[in-house]
């Protein structure tokens, strides 16, 4: 059973998604939060660095944006192409132009917001891709045949020079996602139409994105959820204990083993120690078992906590090469609860664990 909670007080807003009776998504919002992520503005270039490829973007906020060469350049397979970047950007923008882009990342306190022209619309079996002839699956559906079935559906219903990300609600699908294309892509053009102004010479905003309520819903439309709204509905289901967790650095293990999240700028480092477990057989069995458990609490507390951007993970050394290959593929199994991407590229020669997520939320600024 999934249900979504939402707690209202002087202007704060609480949101937990729980499933099966536990926490598996909390967010806060207040007043004062404003977020931006997914917005598609026209934007006013403003200063190119060169030195860094890169330029600032005004969209009408506080900040100017930063934009790089590669979110200018158009959207490539990075799988199948490189990008050249040794293109000199002040040949790709220049000062003053015009420029259609999408919000990927909040301001905060130091930095402006991060903006790309690569624009990603999300509806209900897919994500629309403009401006690309690109079309992936969602890594959770694993059946070859209905991968080719919905890449050639969606190929056949897209109008030229879109693309699109199959979202894993896709599967078995047909008649409502030819609906949902239609609909998305409806939702694009009327986008572009409101771009369409010669006398507009000022920052605009064009679409604004939903907000964490909605995207919840949208994303997970296909479940039964039950939405539950009210001033202390937290305390009815116990919750309180569980969220003050959250900011802990330190998280035990049942087996008596623990690990810590400590978040930078650059990335978030996950560490997995053997606390108070010593076994009871051998020191391989000791490890193995430390790590199991700490991978299935890591890919929760990625989730219950919506870490994204790089995230390396240092686990207990493992000697034997089949258990190092069996934590990878129990961390890839329990990424698969999570409703937003993640990439695994495996033990690094520092039998590091490096990986990515991509937030749920935008942070706040």
């Amino acid at each position: 059973m999934t249900q979504l909670l939402i707690q209202e007080n002087n202007g704060n807003k609480q949101i937990a998604l729980i499933e099966d009776g536990q926490l598996v998504e909390y967010y806060e919002e207040d007043n004062e939060t404003i977020r931006r992520e997914g917005n598609i503005y026209i934007g006013i270039v403003k200063d190119i660095i060169k030195g860094m490829q890169s330029a600032f973007v005004d969209i009408g906020t506080e900040k100017n944006s930063f934009i790089h060469l590669k979110d200018v350049l158009p959207k490539i397979d990075e799988t199948k192409q490189k990008i050249d970047e040794n293109i000199d950007i002040g040949k790709v923008l220049k000062t003053n132009q015009k420029i259609l882009v999408q919000v990927k990342k909040d301001s905060n306190e130091n930095k402006g917001a991060r903006v790309s022209t690569h624009i990603n619309l999300p509806s209900k079996y897919i994500v629309l891709m403009p401006n690309t002839d690109i079309i992936t699956v969602s890594q959770k559906i694993e059946d070859k045949k209905e991968q080719e079935r919905l890449i050639k559906l969606v190929k056949e219903n897209l109008e030229d020079n879109n693309g699109a990300i199959i979202r894993t609600s896709a599967q078995g699908k047909e008649k409502e996602l030819i609906e949902d294309i239609k609909f998305i892509q409806e939702k694009w053009n009327k986008i572009i139409q409101t771009s369409v102004d010669p006398n507009q010479n000022k920052p605009k905003l064009l679409y604004k994105s939903e907000d964490i309520v909605e995207k919840i819903l949208i994303d997970l439309f296909d479940k039964k959820i039950e939405v539950k709204k009210g001033k202390n509905i937290f305390k009815e289901y116990d919750l309180d204990k569980q969220i003050e967790k959250l900011n802990n650095r330190k998280i035990w293990l049942k087996c008596g083993g623990f690990i810590t999240i400590d978040k930078t700028e650059a990335l978030t480092a996950i560490d997995v120690n053997t606390g108070k477990y010593t076994g009871k057989k051998d020191l391989e069995q000791t490890v193995y078992k430390v790590n199991k458990e700490a991978t299935i609490e890591i890919a929760k507390q990625l989730r219950l906590r919506d870490i994204g951007g790089i995230i390396i993970i240092d686990y207990i050394d493992m000697n034997n090469q089949e258990d190092k290959v069996k934590i990878e593929q129990l961390l890839k199994q329990e990424l698969k609860k999570d409703r937003t991407k993640t990439q695994v590229e495996g033990f690094t020669k520092l039998d590091l664990i490096e990986m990515t997520r991509k937030h749920i939320c935008s942070h706040k600024e």
